[in-house]
């Protein structure tokens, strides 16, 4: 109403255990952050995000330290290889103290019992886990867990893959949750001949993520196997979108690999395909091209592909 001052903004709490002091503390400086904490997203005011991506780091930092033994260094290392897997991945302290890590939605969070570390993602039923990482939590329609033991280890790798497609699927829900209605990004995406998803041409994992999520019925769990078996064979592999299919290129080269909806299969085109040992099966009127066509309910040789891929990489690439 007119005449009333605006109410001041409440001010945030710190979180429990821990004291606000401001006296004696200087100021940070715009964009610096504390040496050996990871970096912060930016979210609201950056000041108070920053400061409570720090806390959060600090209370991680001493649950840790007060873990110790087998359970605290497992935290520790499995905590690097998150905050690896995604550089822009926020650091939180929720639920009475549980360590989460999230990127546009929680990602997983990290806690620790007497006889196991467990892993919960939060959207694990939704994530390809080819190397069966998830051995918790099976039964639910939304979560997956990883219970890791004294003395066991996880497939690094698998891991950051796992994280990873973690973050591509909140961030393609987020994408549509914050679509405005009748605006193109709120329109499903449009399928074309044989069930192969139109998508605009772009560079990075997010326009290949937006594809795998288009594709139709049980070709989407296909995409999603062959998506996470290439970044686990070839780290760092390069990615985009090209004439409505995803291509996979060694980080200093052209492309090497793609895959394409049809009615009745996916098909994957391995560029050099004519000089891998074995050839995949599938002859092409291109004179070095091969293919592997995967139909419902096909079990695909995921050693072989792996190996295929891995050959495939270390060829001269197309330029396209």
């Amino acid at each position: 109403m007119a005449g009333k001052s605006p109410r001041k903004p409440a001010k945030a709490s710190a979180p429990r255990g821990t004291k606000a002091k401001s006296k004696g503390r200087k100021a940070a400086k715009p964009g610096r952050r504390a040496a050996g904490k990871p970096a912060v997203r930016d979210a609201g005011s950056d000041g108070q995000a920053r400061a409570a991506g720090r806390r959060a780091s600090e209370l991680i930092d001493r649950r840790i330290r007060d873990l110790a033994g087998w359970r605290g260094e497992t935290l520790a290392r499995m905590r690097a290889l998150i905050l690896d897997a995604d550089p822009d991945m926020t650091e939180e302290w929720k639920w009475m103290g549980t360590p989460v890590w999230s990127h546009h939605g929680n990602v997983c969070t990290g806690e620790a019992y007497a006889k196991v570390v467990k892993l919960t993602f939060a959207r694990g039923a939704s994530l390809p886990d080819p190397s069966r990482l998830f051995n918790a939590s099976l039964e639910g329609n939304t979560r997956r867990a990883i219970d890791i033991h004294e003395g066991e280890a996880v497939d690094a790798r698998a891991f950051t893959a796992l994280v990873r497609a973690a973050v591509a699927e909140n961030s393609a829900l987020k994408t549509g949750a914050r679509a405005k209605p009748g605006s193109r990004d709120s329109r499903p995406v449009k399928l074309l001949s044989g069930g192969n998803p139109q998508i605009a041409k772009g560079e990075g994992n997010a326009p290949v993520q937006a594809y795998i999520s288009a594709m139709p019925g049980w070709k989407r769990d296909v995409g999603r196997r062959l998506d996470a078996l290439i970044e686990r064979t070839v780290p760092g592999v390069r990615k985009a979108v090209k004439w409505n299919s995803p291509f996979y290129g060694a980080e200093a080269g052209g492309w090497f690999l793609n895959f394409h909806c049809f009615t009745r299969y996916v098909k994957v085109a391995f560029f050099r395909g004519t000089s891998l040992r074995p050839p995949p099966p599938g002859e092409s009127k291109h004179h070095d091209v091969r293919y592997l066509d995967i139909h419902e309910d096909e079990q695909f040789d995921e050693a072989q592909v792996a190996d295929w891929v891995k050959q495939a990489s270390r060829l001269p690439g197309e330029d396209m």
